[in-house]
């Protein structure tokens, strides 16, 4: 086989993509679910909405209301509001932490599966020794470490992340090395740069781009756990996580405080979650 040769359809790709997209309901529920949290993300600027950390003392602990939709906080607050500006902190570190662990990960695994020998052992025994830490208490570890901000918690949370995707763009290069057609390339001396360029990066790219996306859920659970322990997002900036930590103190008197930011959790991350499985059963190329 010539090296030119395209190895993958990508039109035939594609065209199943679609196909499998139209027939999964489940993948455009995830869909509509992150594409409205993100949209909503993106208007917090635009909304006639109060300040999130105005308060009123005249408010306090409403709830909801024509006045205020979510009811208001402690310290009366607009939780309509923070909510919304919450959003723009969940789904930031979400995606900022897995951007982190992708352009550092996919590297590594990539020089581990193409160059091997003393690279790739290096490399592997890294990974080994941060898979050996749970995901999130390494999170914990990192972020106390690096100091209580929401950019310090999106580094660790990336860096927790990381090992993840060491290990998938390794083994997904191993698995294209071995094909005949990067067989034939190497043979008429196509050069590891333009190897990985040309056929590695493209082939590998689909399990990347589903191990991206179920992992922004996972990140946004854990930017609000180190929120809610104080590590995150710094008060009066709000967080879903840091809202559940004070909302903790008032499940008896003003109920709506927690009910809020946990459901909003909840529909972000079942919504990235259906939409990972959903581009996983679309871009699988042994599906049919």
């Amino acid at each position: 086989m010539s090296a030119d040769v395209e190895p993958i359809p990508l039109v035939r790709r594609q065209s199943r993509f679609r196909a499998v997209l139209r027939r999964n309901p489940a993948t455009l529920l995830g869909a509509a679910l992150v594409l409205f949290f993100v949209l909503v993300a993106l208007a917090a600027p635009l909304l006639p909405l109060d300040a999130p950390t105005k308060t009123s003392w005249a408010a306090v602990r409403k709830a909801p209301s024509a006045a205020h939709w979510l009811g208001t906080d402690e310290i009366g607050r607009d939780l309509l509001s923070r909510m919304i500006w919450g959003a723009r902190a969940s789904l930031l570190a979400g995606v900022v932490s897995v951007g982190i662990a992708v352009a550092l990960g996919v590297p590594l695994g990539v020089a581990a599966g193409a160059l091997r020998g003393w690279t790739d052992a290096a490399i592997s025994r890294l990974t080994e020794a941060l898979l050996a830490a749970p995901f999130l208490i390494l999170a914990i570890a990192l972020a106390a470490f690096l100091g209580p901000s929401l950019t310090n918690a999106m580094i660790a949370i990336g860096l927790s992340a990381m090992p993840v995707f060491i290990r998938l763009s390794r083994a997904q290069t191993l698995q294209v090395m071995s094909e005949d057609y990067v067989e034939s390339a190497r043979a008429i001396g196509v050069g590891p740069v333009a190897l990985t360029r040309r056929y590695i990066l493209p082939n590998i790219f689909a399990p990347i781009l589903v191990q991206a996306t179920l992992t922004i859920a996972t990140a946004i659970i854990a930017e609000a756990s180190l929120s809610f322990l104080g590590l995150g997002q710094q008060p009066p900036d709000p967080s879903w996580g840091s809202m559940l930590n004070v909302a903790k103190n008032f499940l008896d008197q003003a109920p709506w405080m927690a009910l809020w930011p946990g459901l909003a959790i909840f529909l972000v991350v079942l919504g990235f979650n259906l939409l990972g499985d959903g581009l996983r059963d679309a871009l699988d190329p042994k599906g049919g």
